[in-house]
């Protein structure tokens, strides 16, 4: 009964900076457009570190699409750009603001709770005008298929919609991505997790902490022997009147070392070099956490099927190479690609190529090659495995090796190789260039921080109990499939909001009586959850969002 559910030209599910950008260029090229998003408001769902760039060699920008974007949706431009090699207190710091400024026009920082909900409001207007608009509280869970071809989406909340043209923004847990066999969760070497502390400062405190102006702004990595045993690294970001300060980690070290991803932010946030920001004074406002896809690994290079296009983190679009951290700018573009695609596509009378175009464009801009880059397949095929990892161990940690670390740096090459996106794009997902290298740096070239942390951090359950939560009682969004430690006790650890001496968390380690045995088990609580998926991939589970308008709230993002 297809014919008689409610039809849009096209369908555009999720909000964020990639469905905001497909929306806003279909409809102004005249398609009828509907967008659902799930959360209470545009941006409640969402999280990120998080700069948005705006690149010169991209053929769309975020500013381009919503003029007026910086202005009103925006933290504080990025003027300065560093990187910390950190071993034990001693940290040898680099400038690497000339990488940074490469084939950039522009980077803010951002909060996306203040960002998507301004888009939002454009967005609504201009497909509005086309005859669609914007609904929230909707989630979308599935496809809808006609003789086994995807015609539409299925709803929660409303019937099912028709459309010529769909858009699967739905973020890195991308369901319509699962359902279409364009994604998997399978295996945890692809994907990043994020953790991370929004604190509040004020805006004169941080120019002056800083030593910048009201429309100056800093990022700064850190990296070194505060992570040894998982391959991954820091941020802090300067907003107007607070930071964002995290972590992100190759989601299989956290499996493998059993880290408390918890513990490695309080880590970061309580180590000397942040105590010369943070002072006595320290307040946190939002605890968040998400996945990110390892584009290297994870990005579709052909990312449709049928009337169904992904972009943005559903269809793995992040890229995260060493210090060149940027996915919000490239959702825009494929976004604003894929609503091309349709367009042309329409206006020859084959819609259903606009997949087929889609795919070509993201090829022939480049957005692939800047995504899956081939100097990486060619170094990682060398350089990712034990013995390469093991002989790079043992050259770096020699006296020969670290006089040429010395020599490296009186000649400034350590400084231009970490400015490098060249070099960026060949860094092995290896210990060496996150935990080895950057540990020896410390050593033989840092100095020692005085400064000594005197912050109070709140507890896990402190980070929990702040969080807002519109619970969907009796209708869980994760199943335990497989209760057994061996198969899911990596959740324990590995999820934000769980950890092995608490028991409030999501995911908990029981040892229970059964036939006479004891058995170790898992046991979980949705209540806390904070929807990052990372359970989906290194537990035995089913998971699907929560209903439209349910779960985790977050405020700032």
């Amino acid at each position: 009964m297809t014919e008689d559910y409610e039809h849009y030209e096209a369908v555009v599910v999720g909000a964020g900076p990639g469905g905001a950008a497909a929306a806003a260029t279909l409809a102004r090229n005249g398609v009828e457009t509907v967008v659902l998003e799930r959360g209470v408001d545009a941006g409640s769902k969402n999280v990120t570190g998080g700069l948005i760039y705006a690149e010169e060699s991209a053929p769309y920008t975020i500013d381009g699409i919503f003029p007026g974007f910086r202005e009103h949706a925006t933290e504080r431009p990025v003027t300065d750009y560093y990187i910390h090699n950190i071993a034990g207190e001693q940290v040898r710091t680099f400038d690497i603001t000339d990488g940074h400024e490469q084939d950039t026009e522009w980077a803010d920082a951002v909060l996306r709770r203040k960002m998507d909900s301004w888009m939002a409001e454009q967005v609504h207007e201009i497909t509005r005008e086309a005859g669609g608009g914007l609904l929230t509280e909707v989630k979308v869970d599935g496809l809808l298929r006609e003789d086994g071809e995807i015609v539409g989406v299925t709803c929660e909340e409303l019937d099912p919609i028709k459309a010529d043209f769909v858009v699967a923004a739905d973020g890195v847990n991308s369901e319509l991505a699962r359902e279409a066999g364009l994604m998997d969760w399978e295996e945890p070497e692809e994907w990043f997790q994020g953790v991370k502390a929004v604190v509040d400062m004020p805006g004169d405190a941080i120019n002056e902490r800083f030593g910048i102006a009201e429309d100056e702004g800093e990022a700064h990595l850190f990296s070194g022997d505060l992570y040894d045993g998982v391959r991954g690294g820091g941020f802090l970001y300067t907003n107007q009147d607070s930071l964002c300060i995290g972590n992100v980690f190759h989601l299989d070290s956290i499996v493998e070392e059993e880290a408390e991803v918890q513990d490695l932010l309080d880590a970061l946030l309580t180590h000397p070099v942040l105590a010369q920001w943070l002072g006595d004074d320290y307040d946190e406002r939002e605890y968040s956490a998400k996945l990110v896809p390892d584009s290297k690994k994870a990005a579709n290079p052909s990312p449709h099927k049928g009337r169904l296009v992904l972009v943005g983190d559903a269809g793995g679009q992040m890229q995260a190479q060493g210090p060149i951290i940027k996915g919000m700018n490239h959702a825009v573009t494929a976004g604003a690609l894929a609503a091309e695609a349709f367009v042309e596509a329409r206006s020859r009378g084959k819609p259903d190529s606009a997949g087929e175009r889609y795919e070509r464009r993201l090829h022939d801009e480049g957005v692939m090659a800047k995504l899956r880059p081939t100097r990486y397949e060619v170094a990682s095929a060398l350089g990712e495995n034990d013995t390469a990892t093991e002989l790079a161990e043992r050259a770096l940690d020699s006296s020969v090796g670290r006089l040429g670390v010395r020599m490296a740096d009186r000649a400034g090459l350590l400084e231009k190789a970490y400015s490098s996106p060249y070099l960026a794009t060949m860094m092995p997902d290896t210990k060496t260039p996150y935990v080895t290298l950057p540990t020896i740096i410390g050593e033989e070239l840092g100095a020692k921080v005085e400064a000594e942390s005197t912050v109070e951090l709140p507890s896990l359950e402190e980070r929990i109990g702040d969080l807002t939560y519109d619970t969907d009682v009796g209708n869980p969004h994760i199943v335990v499939e497989d209760n057994s430690f061996e198969a899911s006790g990596a959740a324990v650890t590995a999820c934000p909001v769980s950890a092995m001496d608490y028991g409030g968390g999501c995911y908990r380690d029981e040892t229970v009586q059964a036939n006479g045995d004891e058995k170790r088990v898992v046991s979980l609580d949705t209540q806390p959850c904070v929807e990052c998926g990372t359970c989906a991939i290194v537990a035995d589970t089913q998971w699907e969002h929560p209903r439209g308008g349910k779960g985790v709230e977050f405020r700032e993002g």
